[in-house]
């Protein structure tokens, strides 16, 4: 085969079954064998034998050899279509596949504390990691991610899915309380791990931010985390947020709300097998999701493929048409 190869003039044309030329000389063999079978002339003429044929012919010229070309090379044309010759197109390279990721936000009341810098301006919680989540997602081509958020209860904005633009249009238009004002931490891991459940093992990702203490819903946050384990779920989680205090004129004041449950949340990544992330400014938090690409790296591109289109239908038509032009082909011809 590979000697074959290396003499074939057209390097985008290939035989997928090249042994189906070996049929070729199938007719002259019969012919040899019809020859060697058939008994002898019961009277042979030792002269003139040419000008006899031609007298029994009456005249005629015999033109049955070319009927004979026309049918060789219907017979050649159908062991090349036998042969499966095939067209190779362009290469392609297959897209790269990546995990799939469900990504669970806190929409809290919390959320919309206005302590973030983006862009020099002082912006809401929300709206900082809604900026860092949307540059993370477009670094993830290859990815089937999922969005989901989270408050008194969790709901599900984009099931996995490969078209990340979809899921970028639903993370801009998520706002604070759109699933109400409390925090349920252990119902967005429990609805990220039923998303999951039917994605290939060992690519199961969720990646959970919040920046509260879990405080409403029916499963509790660890018992969550033992289900996503079940499951081969590993959690990221990210504690988003200051550290619970304000500041008046650089001096830290108390401040009324709860700060982010740092153990619970890091508790959670080690019995899923992932990591615990501090983030409490946007630049923090953009460093988070860099290291998340680290941690969940995508595959490298497989190799090029060409596609291969079958050219058997040619040959095939050929020798139809010259069985057919051979078949009303006169034997003789004046």
């Amino acid at each position: 085969m590979s000697l074959l190869a290396s003499y074939w003039p057209w390097p985008d044309l290939q035989l997928a079954w090249p042994l189906a030329l070996l049929a070729l000389p199938v007719p002259l063999l019969m012919h040899l064998w019809k020859r060697r079978t058939e008994p002898g002339a019961a009277l042979r003429v030792p002269y003139a034998a040419a000008e006899l044929q031609a007298l029994a012919g009456g005249g005629r010229v015999d033109a049955s050899w070319l009927r004979t070309i026309i049918l060789w090379l219907a017979w050649a044309a159908l062991c090349v279509a036998m042969a499966r010759p095939q067209q190779l197109g362009e290469a392609i390279t297959p897209p790269q596949e990546g995990r799939q990721m469900m990504l669970a936000m806190d929409v809290s009341g919390s959320m919309s504390e206005p302590d973030m810098v983006l862009g020099s301006q002082a912006v809401e919680r929300l709206t900082a990691a809604k900026a860092v989540l949307a540059d993370f997602l477009d670094r993830r081509a290859g990815d089937r991610v999922g969005l989901l958020v989270f408050g008194d209860r969790a709901y599900t904005l984009t099931p996995i899915t490969a078209d990340l633009a979809s899921v970028r249009d639903q993370l801009r238009d998520s706002v604070v309380g759109l699933a109400g004002r409390e925090t349920a931490i252990g119902d967005a891991i429990a609805l990220a791990v039923k998303r999951l459940r039917s994605q290939p093992e060992g690519q199961r990702v969720l990646i959970l931010l919040t920046d509260g203490v879990s405080n409403a819903g029916v499963l509790e946050p660890l018992r969550a985390a033992e289900l996503a384990r079940a499951e081969g779920v590993r959690v990221h989680t990210v504690a988003f947020g200051s550290d619970g205090s304000m500041r008046l004129f650089g001096i830290p004041i108390a401040s009324d709300r709860d700060p982010v449950d740092e153990a619970t949340l890091r508790k959670i990544a080690e019995m899923t097998g992932g990591r615990f992330f501090r983030g409490r400014d946007t630049d923090e938090l953009a460093g988070i999701y860099g290291e998340l690409d680290r941690l969940e790296p995508i595959a490298a591109k497989g190799p090029s493929l060409r596609p291969r289109d079958e050219r058997y239908a040619w040959p095939l038509g050929l020798a139809l048409l010259l069985g057919a032009l051979a078949w009303l082909w006169p034997e003789r011809r004046r």
